[in-house]
């Protein structure tokens, strides 16, 4: 593979390559779902909706949407509007803000060095690590005049895909791909590249925006020469405004989940918490009640540094993602036995017998305050400070309570306790005392 005639060979047909492609990919047959995922047997019903296994639960209907009564942070730059729509589609309320803006690659200066770099010294290695940017790069070539020589330099090298979808990007180019490791993880690559020997050998690395711990020290520390290409870069977002009161949200645990879908977005509205002086009470929502979604766990470790707890699903793609969110966020609403009725909390909503039914703020935080301690009085006074703007009028908690009582539609699941305050009427436990610790 060490000449222009040898790479001339390898490239065929585009779009030969892309439906032989297509017919190999594995799966079902039937219409994929926005995320770009195959529903398997299990996952979804056809609405998009819980599993028949949930649906199926004491408490539960199929009328209620798995995230019903949720509210979902996006903290996405790219495929933000497709991730939304899946989080729709699922029940949830949606709030978005771009942690980070993506440098796009036909004005990128670094990539256009890299490119003319590698032109004119060809690479013995290429490592392509994502669909989107690998094709972007192509695209990018293609505007500055300089496609086909890359696309020919390009096919002089050992060409490793780190998944099917970047295999798919490969073949579409007209190039064809070496080798592509069954986990579609980094360290699989490195792995191989280490055991065949790097060693006097250079390497070109597509970089995806998102940091490799270790993957270029490792492969330098071999013996290799790396140049890394940057298909997109990050950049802050030139209006912060929007990503201030996201994480304002967060801070007031107004947002039950947050999901991040790169390390650099993580980094990003840390750092920004940082500058505002919030980092802290950041912290603090993302470790005890807001749950932090990654898409894998590189993009966790931003997170995970500063000790907050993270979930990832098994397979680093956007609509596991949501499956997750799914699961985790109902699992954390466990239903009450209260006046002889299911009683389940969710973010700004209850599910009620397996009714959902909104709640105003007001209502909601004297709600999960009731909850706290179920079946115990909770003093007025107490109540008080929990409402958002109350004052010291405690006739605040009794309009706040009444508009709550109906919000419901049980009034019997709260009890007023006369001169002393308010308590969820917990049902005893079947043999046990009527309230627990």
């Amino acid at each position: 593979m060490g000449t222009a005639d040898t790479a001339a060979t390898r490239r065929k047909d585009p779009g030969d390559e892309a439906r032989r492609h297509e017919r190999q990919r594995p799966g079902e047959p039937g219409r994929r779902d926005p995320a770009g995922e195959r529903p398997r047997d299990g996952d979804l019903n056809a609405a998009g909706g819980a599993r028949p296994a949930d649906a199926a639960r004491p408490g539960r209907t199929t009328d209620i949407r798995p995230l019903d009564g949720f509210t979902v942070g996006v903290t996405a730059a790219r495929r933000a509007d497709e991730l939304s729509a899946l989080l729709r589609r699922r029940g949830a309320e949606v709030q978005h803000a771009a942690a980070l803006r993506i440098v796009p690659l036909p004005d990128d200066d670094q990539l256009l060095d890299a490119t003319r770099a590698l032109i004119g010294h060809a690479p013995d290695i290429v490592v392509a690590t994502t669909a989107i940017g690998f094709r972007g790069w192509i695209e990018a070539a293609d505007g500055w005049g300089l496609g086909e020589e890359l696309l020919r330099t390009l096919g002089t090298a050992e060409v490793l895909a780190r998944g099917p979808k970047v295999r798919g990007a490969v073949r579409a180019a007209g190039l064809t791909e070496d080798w592509s490791p069954a986990s579609e993880s980094m360290a699989e690559v490195l792995q191989r590249m280490l055991e065949e020997g790097v060693a006097g050998r250079r390497v070109a690395l597509q970089m995806h925006g998102e940091p490799l711990p270790g993957f270029i020290e490792a492969l330098r520390e071999a013996g290799a020469e790396v140049v890394d290409v940057p298909v997109y870069r990050w950049m802050p977002p030139e209006d912060l405004a929007p990503l201030d009161r996201f994480i304002d949200a967060v801070v007031s645990r107004s947002l039950d989940a947050v999901t991040f879908t790169s390390a650099p977005a993580a980094a990003s509205v840390l750092r920004r918490a940082e500058q505002r002086g919030v980092r802290d009470d950041l912290l603090a929502a993302l470790r005890n009640d807001v749950l932090a979604a990654c898409v894998g766990p590189v993009t966790a470790l931003p997170l995970q540094a500063h000790d907050v707890p993270t979930r990832q699903p098994e397979r680093f793609r956007l609509g596991p993602l949501v499956q997750l969110l799914c699961t985790e966020l109902p699992r954390r609403a466990q239903p009450l036995p209260v006046a002889g009725r299911s009683l389940e909390i969710r973010g700004h909503a209850v599910v009620v017998d397996g009714e959902l039914r909104p709640v105003p703020p007001a209502g909601m935080a004297m709600l999960r305050l009731l909850a706290r301690r179920p079946g115990w009085v909770v003093p007025r006074a107490e109540l008080l400070r929990a409402l958002p703007g109350a004052g010291r009028d405690e006739h605040a908690v009794e309009s706040a309570m009444a508009r709550l009582r109906t919000a419901l539609g049980v009034p019997a699941l709260i009890h007023t306790v006369v001169k002393r305050g308010y308590r969820l009427a917990l049902d005893a436990a079947p043999g046990g005392e009527k309230y627990g610790d």
